[in-house]
């Protein structure tokens, strides 16, 4: 399947789509590209409140704002992505879980990717509308689905 149609099937069931992923076996090769693929989407995300930001106070360029989002976007959160992962495997151990510490990190890796369009909403609401209470309530609104999708399929993948 394409990427954007398991990204809406996800959407419809999250926990069958994580076993679609967990059953091709696995590949830590895999994991990682889902995981910079997401992460890259959300540095994409914040380029148009990053454009605002710039507009309305121009001692910071642009650029320097960009190469601060790649910084925390492409290499910092992997970094803590993965230690989050390990962090849900051991917590699902603790109350019983059964899986693999590959499963947990598919879950959040594929969670962060299906999560995306909804970021790249959030992040062009920031840029058309600045930030304020309707940019916060949809990026409240992101948070609480990542979080839906994240253990809806992380419950399934400690099965």
């Amino acid at each position: 399947m394409a990427v954007t149609s398991d990204i809406i099937e996800t959407w419809r069931n999250p926990r069958a789509m994580i076993s679609q992923k967990l059953i091709l076996g696995v590949r830590e090769d895999r994991a990682l590209a889902t995981l910079i693929g997401g992460c890259l989407l959300v540095f994409i995300a914040q380029w148009p409140g990053l454009a605002r930001a710039a507009h309305a106070d121009p001692s910071v360029p642009l650029d320097a704002r960009l190469g601060g989002a790649l910084l925390a976007c492409v290499f910092l959160l992997p970094l803590l992505a993965y230690a989050l992962a390990g962090l849900s495997h051991l917590a699902a151990r603790a109350f019983g879980g059964r899986g693999s510490a590959y499963s947990a990190r598919i879950a959040l890796f594929w969670a962060l990717v299906a999560a995306s369009p909804l970021m790249l909403l959030h992040g062009l609401a920031r840029g058309l509308l600045g930030p304020g209470l309707p940019a916060t309530l949809l990026g409240v609104g992101v948070l609480a689905g990542f979080v839906y999708l994240w253990v809806s399929m992380l419950i399934e993948a400690e099965r």
